[in-house]
């Protein structure tokens, strides 16, 4: 019997300006998987809200658009294929769910990029989210991603970080959720729901950042379950 943790990966594309952020999403699972971990990656199967060309940063495809992209099919590049649509997450299965960032987090996982404190939640991750937090498995969220849980457990008045962004914090706090300034490798530990937090590329500056700040991230998930 494998007693190895198990977490759930949630993706959002492929590119930071158009889905996931790679670093973050590649060294989150190199921290599971150091931390004595096993994972298995998530993303909803939707159509992207825009495709950038990222040599360019020029918008190359918006949504509805014959050239724009599957999330899931783009989330698939990062996970080397082995990578299930999101509906099929039971929050039952795992000990813990974590979602990097990247704008993916801000365009295909929710439209908070757009709409701030407004924003709507694509319906599997809002579910996803609400399961986990029903059956109290740990919640991560980084860079920001940590805007996804806000607007989906304001309601429950969830302690988050995204650094130290004062218009963001300021749309997390509109959302019913509390911001916590923290450093680039810093994380904030909602203890009592079970919800922690990294700033990671929100502030950091070099990818060893982004390394210790997922390390930080696990071990503080690791100590809550």
């Amino acid at each position: 019997m494998n007693d190895r943790p198990l977490f759930a990966v949630v993706l959002s594309g492929c590119g930071v300006f158009d889905g996931s952020e790679i670093h973050e999403a590649v060294l989150t699972m190199l921290a599971l998987d150091e931390a004595g971990c096993d994972y298995r990656c998530f993303a909803p199967n939707t159509w992207q809200a825009r495709t950038i060309d990222h040599f360019t940063g020029h918008a190359a495809a918006i949504a509805g658009d014959e050239d724009n992209r599957n999330v899931l099919a783009e989330s698939a590049r990062i996970a080397r294929g082995e990578i299930k649509d999101l509906k099929e997450f039971r929050a039952s299965d795992f000990d813990g769910i974590v979602f990097p960032g990247g704008f993916g987090a801000a365009l295909n996982l929710s439209d908070f990029a757009v709409k701030g404190a407004e924003c709507e939640i694509n319906h599997e991750v809002r579910r996803a989210i609400e399961e986990s937090y029903k059956e109290g498995i740990v919640i991560g969220a980084m860079c920001i991603a940590p805007t996804v849980i806000a607007r989906v457990l304001g309601k429950e008045h969830v302690k988050v970080t995204i650094g130290n962004d004062a218009k963001v914090a300021a749309g997390i706090r509109k959302m019913g959720a509390e911001h916590e300034n923290q450093p680039a490798t810093g994380v904030c530990v909602d203890e009592a729901h079970k919800v922690v937090t990294t700033p990671c590329y929100m502030l950091a500056g070099s990818i060893k950042d982004i390394a210790a700040g997922t390390r930080n991230l696990v071990s503080a998930m690791l100590d809550l379950l």
